[in-house]
């Protein structure tokens, strides 16, 4: 029997980097990091433990800001439609509502659901709460939950504070779960568990793959999961000329829409960073194969991800046909973009696999890109398959990237990343760091639809995308002309945006 990599025993998911070996700073050429991450090619060039490899990672001096996996729990849990979750936290915790809940009812009516806001209650501990225990203000809080909206389903989050006092949220869930007879669901996510976010990811899907998906499925050969964000619908469509339907999760999924992810005939995603855990956990536990393929960016990567999408679902020779059209239908228009486009530098800056697909896509359309931040760094995917590695694919494929790094949008750093290669515009999907970029007369394209790059037409879409935001570039430089950086003369002039981390002592100095 092989090797069992997920543990669906205990409610506590196992953080990325000791799973994986995430890192959240690294700086260098891209082919250094595929090489130093080479478990698949049979490389290591970092450290060797009982694990598998170690990436040597740069420590800096301090973080200027970030984001938590609780936020990401936000992000997943509080989307599902007919679900409520519950954060049992500080009312701090819950200031993410806000844009949540904007970008909840934005992606319904990408969708054509109908659109209403988020069910997120916050237990509002307070200081006496971490003195003498929150667990009552929890039970209120379902009671609540349940008398309010009437959920299939109950998530309850952890957060730093709850996680210090040490609530025992698990018996406070099966309590409540038996006494509903629904799922109430404990998803252990608390800020300081891991240093990226991404782990946030991982602790809803555990959560599902515990407690809601179906333990003895009758198998869909036609039903094919997507696990995605808020995008707008382009997979239904693609898979559709496979004779295949699309069951998306998580976010904007219905309870019975995660129930049915173990009933799927395959299961897809538009990153891995996001469908890493989930697929390989479904494929583990419950037979559903995950699609091991580049990820649907670019010519060469949807046409391998199509073709092995259909060889696992037996749709061959409906896969060539539709890769030969549309081949000839985007070709003519990508000439023409190539053609528009020519000269222009870009830059990425988003989540790690999803920056080597936008990264692949831009040099379909021939945008120079020499440098690009990601916001931090899987060695290697939960399936340990050398078909998902996504760097690598990006390197082999497209080439390199001489100005390759890794970043959990520290935005000091930004200034002096940006500075090395000078791009016309950037692709971002945490706005976060956009401000700065304007600043330097550099827009930004905020990628708020973050399916808009996949498959063929995604090709048209970011190219005619990218024309919009370059036709905005005057007002950007009329900015940069008249704001001033909030950073130190001594800092604009380092060459090195990773100094602190190389010279800590430089801080001191």
């Amino acid at each position: 029997m092989a090797e069992k990599r997920i543990n669906l025993n205990t409610p506590v998911v196992e953080s990325r980097e000791q799973r994986l070996g995430t890192i959240i700073a690294w700086d260098g050429k891209a082919s250094d990091l595929s090489k130093e991450s080479a478990y698949a090619r049979g490389g290591c060039g970092g450290q060797q433990d009982g694990n598998g490899c170690r990436l040597c990672e740069a420590r800096g001096a301090f973080t200027q800001g970030s984001v938590c996996s609780e936020q990401m729990v936000e992000c997943q849990a509080g989307n599902v439609r007919d679900a409520v979750l519950i954060q049992h936290s500080p009312i701090g915790c819950g200031a993410g509502q806000v844009i949540y809940n904007s970008i909840y009812r934005n992606g319904l009516a990408m969708r054509n659901l109908p659109v209403e806001s988020i069910r997120i209650i916050c237990t509002n501990l307070q200081e006496s709460d971490m003195v003498f225990g929150g667990v009552e203000k929890l039970r209120q809080s379902v009671q609540d939950a349940k008398e309010r909206y009437d959920p299939k389903a109950i998530f309850i989050s952890t957060s730093c504070a709850t996680g210090i006092i040490g609530d025992d949220i698990d018996s406070v869930a099966a309590e409540y779960e038996e006494a509903y007879n629904i799922p109430v669901i404990p998803l252990h996510c608390e800020g300081f568990r891991s240093k990226h976010w991404s782990t946030g990811f991982d602790a809803t899907q555990h959560g599902i793959l515990r407690q809601i998906v179906k333990k003895n499925p009758t198998k869909q050969e036609d039903l094919v999961n997507v696990i995605n964000l808020w995008g707008s619908d382009v997979f239904t469509p693609m898979l559709k000329e496979l004779n295949l339907r699309v069951n998306y999760v998580i976010d904007l999924a219905s309870v019975a829409d995660l129930e049915q992810l173990s009933e799927a005939a395959a299961t897809v995603g538009f990153c891995y960073t996001l469908s890493s855990y989930m697929a390989a956990a479904l494929e583990q536990e419950f037979g559903v194969p995950e699609i091991k393929a580049p990820q649907p960016y670019g010519f060469a990567g949807t046409d391998a991800w199509i073709r092995e999408l259909a060889r696992v679902t037996h749709r061959e020779e409906l896969a060539e046909a539709y890769i030969a059209r549309e081949h000839a239908k985007v070709k003519p228009r990508i000439e023409e973009l190539r053609t528009q486009l020519k000269g222009i530098k870009g830059y990425v800056a988003t989540g790690s696999a999803y920056a080597h697909g936008l990264i692949a896509v831009l040099r379909e359309l021939g945008v120079e890109v020499n440098g690009s931040l990601v916001f931090h760094h899987d060695p290697i995917y939960d399936s340990g398959d050398p078909r998902q590695d996504s760097l690598a694919h990006l390197i082999d494929n497209y080439g390199d990237v001489p100005a390759f790094s890794v970043s959990n949008r520290q935005q000091y750093q930004f200034y002096g990343l940006l500075q090395r290669v000078n791009p016309d515009f950037i692709l971002i999907r945490h706005n976060g760091l956009a401000p700065l970029a304007s600043r330097l007369g550099i827009p930004a394209a905020p990628l708020g639809d973050e399916h808009i790059a996949i498959g063929y037409e995604g090709i048209v879409n970011l190219g005619e995308a990218i024309l919009d935001v370059l036709a905005h570039k005057k007002f950007h430089q009329d900015l940069a002309a008249h704001v001033k950086l909030p950073y130190k003369k001594w800092w604009l002039e380092q060459e090195d945006p990773f100094i602190l981390s190389k010279e800590p002592d430089v801080v001191n100095a």
